[in-house]
């Protein structure tokens, strides 16, 4: 089908920016365990809805396609090196120790003993896109316990915005299993959450559902909730926010007005405001922190400032040290 040109500038433009992550600089400290990192064990746990590419996986690791069941993996790093050439980046050398029958037990026994920093990608990725995400925020937070990624089938398609949404919401299930597993496991650590764009519309919804049916008990190992740029219906939001009832004061929302990505979904669902563009205030009054970065916003799209501003970084970092 041919889109009008208007419309197909929007969706150019909104496929520009509905990805993402975050960074920092100093080092939290887990109070259950020495410090770990990626510097001293460069290694991602890895839990996905995504078909591997391979068994053991091969580049690109993991397809686009959806998996019957979840996956546990885990991606061994190459650090980064200097050269006389140049300086490469984090790069993922191999994909190995996959769990397709007991992938959420599997990730929470490999997280045991330490508190967990897991990323929850958006639109527009492939597993090596989300997971170069997962690792600079990881790095730029500089966080001292295990990091972890969970990954949805997204199409990483500029015109597959309703078909990541439904696989988004398709993974909800499994991504309640991972965590229920892990905040059963004994000794285990804080579970961090930090979601981005139409990722924080699959966490929300199942934060929802691990309260209903885990109720305090299981929300009590969540720590911090950081929703960067929300892609979520503000009314829906809201909704969302009352069913978790006080543990909606986990969650810090950055937010910033001049979003032009969130202009771009908000004008495709109809003119409903994103919750990631509303007013601070709006925001405020449904009981959730919120760093407004609309000041930060120096680019065309402004829908990722929070991997790119070390002042907005800082709140990702604030929030998880407030959440021990």
């Amino acid at each position: 089908m041919l889109f009008p040109v208007s419309r197909l500038a929007l969706v150019c433009l909104a496929s520009l920016a509905l990805s993402g992550c975050l960074g920092e600089d100093t080092a939290l400290t887990s109070p259950i365990s020495s410090q770990v990192g990626l510097a001293r064990d460069p290694k991602l746990l890895v839990a996905t809805t995504r078909l591997p590419v391979g068994d053991p996986p091969k580049k690109p690791w993991f397809s686009s396609e959806r998996s019957p069941d979840l996956v546990f993996a885990e991606a061994r790093l190459t650090p980064p090196s200097g050269s006389l050439i140049g300086q490469s980046g984090w790069s993922i050398a191999k994909v190995e120790n996959l769990d397709h029958g007991n992938a959420a037990q599997t990730f929470a026994q490999a997280a045991f003993g330490h508190n967990l920093l897991l990323y929850i990608h958006g639109y527009r990725e492939s597993f090596e896109t989300a997971a170069t995400s997962t690792i600079d925020l990881s790095e730029g937070i500089k966080f001292a316990g295990v990091t972890g990624l969970f990954t949805w089938p997204s199409a990483a398609s500029t015109f597959s915005y309703v078909a990541d949404r439904e696989s988004a919401m398709w993974s909800r299930d499994a991504l309640e299993d991972l965590l229920t597993a892990i905040a059963k496991t004994p000794s285990g650590g804080r579970i961090h959450i930090v979601a981005h764009s139409m990722g924080t519309l699959l966490t929300l919804e199942t934060l929802r559902m691990l309260r209903a049916s885990g109720g305090e008990s299981a929300m009590d190992r969540i720590g911090a909730v950081v929703l960067a740029a929300p892609d979520i219906d503000i009314d829906l939001f809201a909704r969302g926010l009352e069913r978790l009832g006080p543990d909606a004061k986990k969650i810090t929302v950055i937010s910033s007005t001049n979003d032009r990505a969130l202009a771009v979904s908000s004008r495709l669902a109809g003119g409903i405001v994103r919750a990631g563009a509303a007013d601070r205030d709006r925001l405020e009054a449904l009981g959730v922190r919120v760093a407004d970065a609309s000041e930060f916003g120096s680019g065309i799209i402004n829908h990722d400032i929070f991997l790119t501003n070390k002042e907005v970084q800082q709140v990702i970092k604030r929030a998880i040290e407030r959440a021990g």
